[in-house]
């Protein structure tokens, strides 16, 4: 039997958004998938088959949470999560897009994010490919994907020492390990690493240079 190497994995993609390209993509959206991606952006939610098939009976801008039925999600479990008052402000302005809509067309839409012009006005979004293509070209960064997002509230969450259990609660990743591949480091990142290094160690320099009093 002849011997055969093993396909070596593909290192796992580590684009993500840094804030200003994030505002840069989102300027070139139309309003309602705004919202869209400042959901994806802030949770790490998966956009076509979370953030887009949200209905309007799953937020609750009294209670400031948005929920995700068991069964739904890519592991099968529920999800909740609370609203930054950004995004709670933001819902209330989708919501209010899609309840006038609705009195347009004379029926009850149940969607976050129908489409809201066109023949296909009131049916849920599926994607918005071309759109995201336009924003990202007209904002300098051709190429991103809307999965980068994913990554990037990974990151964004990690830098803000929210524990990891409880991250990967928010952004729905079942295992540590699948999690670690979305902690994306970046350059920017291992600046601000040697920053805080060198005011440790310029402080413990300082001090052991004063003398010991007699």
């Amino acid at each position: 039997m002849l011997p055969f190497e093993l396909l070596k994995e593909a290192p796992p993609r580590a684009g993500f958004f840094e804030a200003d390209r994030y505002e840069a993509v989102r300027r070139h959206l139309p309003e309602d998938l705004r919202v869209a991606v400042a959901f994806a952006y802030t949770y790490g939610w998966r956009m076509r088959s979370e953030v887009l098939t949200l209905e309007r009976r799953h937020v609750d801008l009294r209670a400031g949470t948005v929920r995700l039925d068991p069964g739904s999600t890519k592991n099968s479990e529920g999800r909740i999560v609370y609203l930054t008052p950004e995004l709670k402000t933001l819902l209330a302005e989708q919501l209010d897009r899609v309840h006038r809509l609705g009195r347009r067309l004379g029926r009850v839409v149940p969607y976050v994010f129908p489409n809201l012009s066109g023949r296909h006005a009131g049916r849920r979004r599926s994607d918005f490919r071309k759109a995201w293509a336009t924003a990202c070209r007209k904002a300098g960064c051709p190429g991103m994907l809307k999965h980068d997002f994913r990554r990037t509230a990974v990151r964004n969450l990690e830098t803000a020492g929210v524990p990891r259990s409880v991250a990967m609660k928010i952004t729905g990743h079942k295992t540590e390990s699948v999690y670690r591949r979305y902690a994306i480091v970046s350059d920017a990142d291992l600046q601000e690493a040697v920053r805080r290094l060198t005011g440790i160690t310029t402080g413990i320099t300082a001090r052991s240079d004063v003398a010991p009093a007699p």
